[in-house]
């Protein structure tokens, strides 16, 4: 019971942290550069305020860029952190309090100095930026790289993940329905329904309460886990993530698509206040938009899996693409119509969760793609790369913003009816026509050059199952891998890893393990769903897949337990995993457990296969007996080194 209160407390207290850290996210890059470009400077600032705004924008957008090149040095201070409320919550703590401060200062005018002094405004601005920038980046980092630091339960991980997708999605949501209604509540001024300076502050305030609050929640809330395997984390730099980049030829390639896909839709969804303020001329009316995507979010991402399932990935990337396309169109063509505006705005934000996961999979992917071509795996340099590009999009989607607003005459002091002609159409032009090239270009390249799918995938997984052990063995003298001890001699026990009726390995039906070609081993078919440690081992491979574990006995036996035939292509359903890369068990732990019921009903044979890959090294390899039922009590191999 206290354990399952602990991991409600720790679910509940991590999706705060995501409600809040998403709140901050979202006004930092989609409002701030609203209060900068509408409310910094008045309209009496001319082209001294334009000009201004134009210097700001390009520090920020600078800065942005400067900040990325930071990113790595931050996560390698967290990776080096050791305190005894643990690696990453002093981090989230420290970094939330900061970048909360420094967020709502910069939601003010300094004190009037951007007007009386605008060089030390510069000055002191960019400042501040870079500091509620870094601090920031450091909660960011530290705060979702925690999953794996709260529980080695895997089913408990989704939980949390889960939890937490569902907290970000609604904080990010729910900033754009209560900016304007607390803007225009605290102003003085109306100001034509966008507010005044005071109105900002406030919310910026709020927004920035909120943010520590749920980063306080998060400290108080959660326990990191302690365990050797999460020491010596593999450290990452900017040289590192090109050289992952320029060798992995599908995480490249949908890293460029990314990339590009990435600025296109920052760009047009930074914009959307703008158009309901100086196009529609009402502004509070986007807190309807926010509404609905708040809802929206939350049913497309519990959607993705039924769509992946049905249509495969990469066909509900292209329709998922067709669909915001023609949201953009329908925007486009909405003018002052708020139904037309809301529908096209929807058509535009569903897809948006859906191509997220789709990239975020098929980068998650590439993991084991880099692994089988280069025989080493690059995971956290791999998964880096996704929050990197997101950042570079926020850069160019800021630049570009700042300079639109300039353009098209929507700064200080601008209304719905000051709006001429030519302005609406180069705003037009940025939010709708940019976006849409540069996410026909992410689709090009996408269709071209990505071929990474479910099913390519599980070929590759099934291959570096096949290949493992003999990588394990064959790098023995190499000191920078995984290598698996020196076999010792004596007599070792190999404990049953799950009940049921033992097998022969020829009579599997695949030819791999039959062949003997993996090791000598056994089968069992399965009289229950629980997958054991048969003795005192270290984890040394892990699949995705959920599906097989890859062990390496404290005496030097490598052994390798795979759960079904074809499994693989179940891509996890049904299965769950107790356990991480590096982790040292006991025999009799818990490593798997599957639903039986849902292999059967995917057409798969449930027969779990045991097979000892370095079997030629031994003197001995007695198999006790090859039929009847055994448990996980009972020792099922008797092997020998003389």
């Amino acid at each position: 019971m206290e354990k399952t209160k602990q991991s409600i407390t720790s679910r509940l207290s991590y999706s705060f942290g995501a409600f809040g850290h998403d709140m901050f996210y979202a006004t930092l890059s989609t409002y701030f550069i609203m209060f900068v470009t509408s409310h910094l400077f008045d309209k009496d600032s001319g082209a001294t305020g334009s000009k201004m705004i134009g210097y700001i924008t390009l520090i920020i957008m600078i800065l942005r860029f400067v900040e990325l090149t930071i990113d790595p040095f931050i996560g390698n201070t967290i990776d080096n952190t050791t305190t005894r409320w643990g690696k990453f919550k002093p981090w989230v703590i420290l970094g939330g309090t900061i970048a909360s401060i420094a967020l709502v200062l910069l939601f003010t005018n300094l004190g009037g100095l951007n007007k009386s002094n605008p060089f030390l405004y510069l000055i002191i601005f960019a400042v501040l930026y870079i500091t509620m920038d870094i601090f920031y980046s450091f909660k960011d980092v530290g705060f979702w790289s925690m999953i794996p630091a709260l529980t080695f339960d895997s089913q408990e991980r989704e939980k949390t993940a889960t939890f937490a997708r569902v907290g970000s999605t609604v904080g990010a949501n729910i900033v754009g329905v209560v900016v304007m209604p607390l803007v225009l509540f605290f102003s003085i001024n109306n100001n034509n329904g966008e507010g005044d300076n005071r109105g900002w502050f406030a919310f910026a305030l709020i927004i920035g309460i909120i943010s520590w609050v749920s980063a306080i929640a998060v400290g108080l809330g959660t326990k990191e886990v302690d365990s050797d395997l999460r020491k010596n984390a593999e450290k990452t730099s900017i040289k590192d993530v090109f050289r992952v980049l320029t060798r992995n030829d599908q995480l490249m390639w949908m890293s460029l698509s990314y990339g590009f896909y990435s600025a296109g839709i920052q760009i047009t969804n930074a914009l959307e206040l703008y158009y309901f303020t100086f196009i529609l001329g009402h502004s509070s009316q986007f807190s309807i938009l926010a509404i609905i995507n708040t809802f929206v979010g939350v049913v497309a991402v519990m959607l993705f899996p039924p769509l992946a399932k049905k249509f495969n990935r990469r066909n509900v990337f292209f329709i998922s693409i067709a669909i915001l396309l023609v949201g953009i169109v329908v925007f486009m063509m909405a003018g002052k119509s708020l139904t037309l505006v809301l529908i096209g705005a929807e058509l535009f934000f569903i897809p948006q969760p859906l191509i997220f996961l789709v990239v975020l999979m098929t980068i998650t992917d590439s993991v084991e793609y880099g692994q089988l071509k280069f025989g080493h795996r690059d995971e956290s340099l791999t998964l880096s790369v996704r929050p990197l590009l997101d950042k570079l999009g926020g850069a160019v989607s800021n630049g570009v913003v700042g300079i639109t607003a300039v353009l098209a005459g929507m700064t200080s002091g601008a209304s719905a009816s000051s709006i001429t002609a030519h302005g609406s159409f180069i705003f037009k032009v940025m939010m709708f026509g940019v976006p849409m090239v540069l996410i026909l270009v992410a689709t090009l390249v996408f269709f071209k050059k990505v071929t990474l799918d479910e099913k390519q995938h599980a070929v590759i997984v099934d291959k570096l199952e096949k290949t493992w052990g003999k990588d394990v063995l064959g790098n023995s003298n190499d000191q920078k891998t995984d290598a698996a001890p020196l076999l010792k001699q004596g007599e070792f026990a190999y404990y049953a890893p799950i009940a049921g009726e033992i097998l022969p390995l020829n009579t599997v039906k695949d030819s791999s393990f039959a062949s003997g070609s993996m090791g000598k081993g056994f089968a069992i078919k399965p009289s229950d769903g629980r997958v054991y440690a048969p003795f005192d081992a270290t984890v040394r491979v892990t699949f995705s897949t959920r599906h097989a574990v890859g062990l390496v006995s404290d005496d030097g036996i490598v052994t390798l337990i795979h759960v079904g035939i074809g499994t693989v292509n179940m891509r996890g359903t049904g299965f769950i995993n107790y356990f991480d890369r590096g982790q040292h068990v006991k025999r009799g732990d818990l490593l798997i457990e599957f639903w039986d019921p849902a292999i059967i009903k995917a057409g798969f044979d449930d027969t779990v296969i045991s097979v000892i890959s370095n079997s030629d090294d031994l003197s001995e390899f007695e198999l006790l007996k090859d039929s009847g039922n055994t448990t996980k009590n009972d020792v099922v191999l008797k092997l020998s080194k003389k």
